[in-house]
């Protein structure tokens, strides 16, 4: 009896090896189906549908509507090319994030969303986000913004003298203080290509169009027929001054309402559609409460403990309370800033120049009161408020309001221009053609 048993037992397993055999070799070819080679890497199917999966879960959330499987796969098979040939490029110059560095950054998105980081791994788990997964994707994430800080950002010069003819521009215009909240689809036209090509990139942009005139909402059309880096996003641009702008918006946007939707607009880049969600102007005087505050600060080290720092400066404050000490011989003797020679006066300083702990110490301060032991990232700081003011900002703010703006819109150009030149440099084989 038994050993019919485990005859049939066996010929059962003969017969059912081929079929398991197929079973597994599809689900091998499945998890392994090469979607686009970047280089000398890959990208999967299993890692698009993945990405897929994260991108339409945020869509959802937001209310967002989806596009057409077909778009929303070539739309974040794009954006993954990207950003793979970007850290294969931030790799190869050795631009790296160490575990420490990612450990302090997810703790600051923990502290943002009022969590603690094993509650906040509670949470993307009750979310099915694998820990692992998101903390990679986090690092990438810093890689890159890194990277555009590296090969980008740092390389744009502003001269006084860009600044003086903005702000002259600035005056001569009635819109100066014009901002605008805006969306933007962009139906992108590569600097190759044919009448034949523009007349159907057009046909596309009008299609667009037409589908938003019909009351279609626009992140579901951006989502589905934009080109720009945010599409999936709802091509949100947020608010914008008008000198932020390129002239052939600001001219579009300028007649216009909220709500309103413009013309196709063509520039050298492709054809384009704003929304002005919503607008506003208005200017005024910018006073703001300056203080003049000196400050003690002892490091952290491999040799100097959080407690040892901190015994250190409650002796010198007890000297400073008690003996007579003077607080800027202390500083020029124990405090580990550069400001230490200068007895540690940091000068006037503008809401927000400091770390927030310490500006929230200060602000409770009297004038020439001295401060407990105030932690921050730096180490532990004594802080004595010297002197409060008043002080209008206005011309100093209009400046760096405007080197700012000067600074975002190259940034921005200088970002695109650069992100194509990689990818005209770079081998990039699409796999999945036949989809589109």
């Amino acid at each position: 009896m038994y050993k019919y048993l485990v005859s049939l037992t066996f010929l059962l397993s003969i017969i059912s090896i081929p079929a398991l055999a197929d079973s597994q070799k599809n689900e091998i070819e499945k998890i392994d189906r090469i979607v686009a080679v970047v280089d000398q890497s890959v990208i999967t199917e299993n890692e698009l549908n993945d990405r897929i999966r994260t991108i339409t879960n945020q869509m959802q959330k937001q209310g967002t509507q989806l596009p057409p499987q077909n778009i929303l796969e070539k739309q974040v098979l794009e954006r993954l090319i990207n950003d793979r040939l970007l850290l294969q490029y931030a790799a190869q110059t050795g631009l790296r994030v160490d575990d420490a560095q990612l450990d302090k950054t997810i703790e600051r998105i923990a502290e943002q969303n009022k969590m603690s980081v094993p509650e906040f791994k509670a949470a993307l788990q009750e979310e099915n986000i694998p820990y692992r997964k998101f903390r990679e994707d986090i690092r990438n994430e810093i890689l890159i913004a890194r990277l555009r800080e590296r090969e980008v950002e740092n390389k744009i010069n502003i001269t006084e003298a860009e600044i003086d003819n903005f702000l002259t521009t600035q005056a001569s215009r009635h819109d100066v203080q014009d901002e605008f909240d805006i969306s933007h689809i962009m139906i992108k036209a590569p600097d190759d290509s044919s009448p034949e090509d523009l007349q159907k990139l057009r046909f596309k942009a009008e299609q667009a169009l037409k589908q938003l005139q019909s009351g279609a909402d626009f992140s579901q059309v951006s989502a589905s027929f934009s080109d720009a880096p945010n599409a999936l996003e709802g091509g949100k641009l947020g608010w914008k001054t008008s000198s932020q702008l390129p002239a052939l918006f600001l001219q579009a946007l300028q007649p216009m309402q909220a709500g309103q939707l413009t013309a196709i607009l063509r520039s050298p880049n492709g054809f384009h559609i704003l929304k002005l969600n919503d607008r506003r102007g208005g200017s005024s005087p910018l006073v703001i409460d300056q203080t003049n505050v000196r400050h003690i600060l002892i490091k952290l080290s491999e040799v100097v403990s959080e407690d040892e720092a901190r015994q250190k400066l409650i002796s010198i404050k007890e000297r400073l309370d008690n003996n007579g000490a003077d607080f800027a011989e202390m500083a020029r003797q124990y405090s580990e800033d550069g400001s230490a020679n200068k007895g540690g006066d940091l000068g006037w300083i503008n809401p927000g120049d400091t770390l927030p702990p310490f500006e929230q110490a200060m602000n409770a301060l009297k004038i020439n009161q001295i401060s407990e032991p105030v932690r921050t990232q730096f180490g532990w700081h004594l802080i004595q408020v010297l002197e409060r003011r008043k002080q209008d900002m206005t011309k100093e703010a209009a400046r760096l309001k405007a080197r700012q703006e000067i600074r975002a819109r190259k940034s921005d150009e200088a970002y695109q221009d650069w992100v194509r030149e990689l990818r005209d440099r770079a081998f990039v084989e699409l796999r999945v053609e036949d989809k589109y």
